[in-house]
């Protein structure tokens, strides 16, 4: 009996080792409860917005959704091929915010466009986002419905709105891009390799920046990878290196503070997206293979 405890006790270290091994270090940040994720919604918007605070009959401010409500089950947890999956059908403008902060990390993920759109989307490109180093409280924005943060955009292809990869700033964020200059007069700034460093953001060039269109067709998954380190970070889909950034920052009126950690939010934006195989690691050091695009 001893050496039959003896040798199980091996071979579940093995199994452990084994598994530890093949993990490389990430952590899941999905499972069927959605335990690792607070809801956060905001309104639902028309397509008469323009940017100011819903309000009521009275003139009245009327207050969000808020916290922890799930109206309308906007975000739900669904299966697929045994997988955890988050379906966030975008009936309401809101997002789900990571209960941990994160610094010095690789975050990968997989994403997929369904059908459902509502206003003020109707009949536009799917639309979501991955918000990192986020702080403070959601409603600082424009649509009243995120925490300061930095958008790695995730939008369906095929129309001139935008891309996956592409850049926003979300209240009073900026970073370093480097910007092949366009016509001035189109207002419009893509990332380029063999630009040159432009801020972006809060009273920089722009608060947009846009990128190539590296997604998947529609249908199947598109893998994004989120990698920051100290101020520096890469948007990278399917393998592509779709923006480098730098010189994470906020600022106020007592000038920039430096944004290098914070939360996780994942967008629900009047469209219907699909997210599944969101894990996370911690770095030491910025890949050496991508030191070159902070040159």
């Amino acid at each position: 009996m001893k050496i039959r405890n003896l040798l199980c006790a091996i071979g579940t270290f093995l199994l452990c080792t084994s598994c530890s091994t093949h993990n490389d270090g990430w952590v899941s940040l999905l499972d069927k409860d959605l335990s690792k994720w607070r809801i956060y919604q905001s309104y639902q918007f028309t397509n008469d917005f323009n940017g100011r605070a819903p309000v009521d009959e009275a003139g009245e401010r009327i207050p969000p959704i808020g916290y922890d409500k799930n109206l309308y089950n906007v975000f739900t947890m669904i299966e697929e091929n045994g997988e955890p999956v988050l379906r966030i059908s975008g009936e309401t403008y809101g997002c789900v915010i990571s209960h941990e902060s994160y610094r010095n990390y690789h975050l990968r993920l997989q994403v997929k466009y369904g059908q459902k759109h509502w206003e003020p989307r109707l009949g536009k490109a799917l639309d979501s986002g991955l918000l990192y180093h986020s702080v403070g409280e959601p409603g600082g924005d424009y649509w009243f419905s995120w925490m300061r943060s930095f958008e790695f955009q995730v939008m369906q292809s095929g129309t001139p709105e935008g891309n996956s990869g592409d850049f926003w700033s979300i209240t009073n964020t900026k970073a370093d891009i480097k910007i092949l200059r366009p016509d001035p007069e189109k207002r419009t700034y893509y990332y380029d390799a063999e630009g040159e460093w432009l801020t972006v953001g809060h009273r920089g060039i722009t608060n947009f920046c846009g990128t190539k269109d590296y997604n998947s067709p529609d249908g199947e998954w598109t893998t994004l990878e989120l990698i920051c380190f100290e101020g520096k970070s890469l948007h990278i889909v399917n393998g592509q290196v779709a923006m480098a950034l730098k010189n994470l920052r906020y600022t106020t009126e007592q000038g920039d503070i430096p944004l290098v950690e914070g939360k996780l939010q994942l967008q629900s934006e009047a469209g219907e997206v699909f997210y599944k195989g969101i894990e996370i690691r911690p770095i030491e050091q910025m890949p050496e293979k991508y030191m070159s695009c902070f040159e």
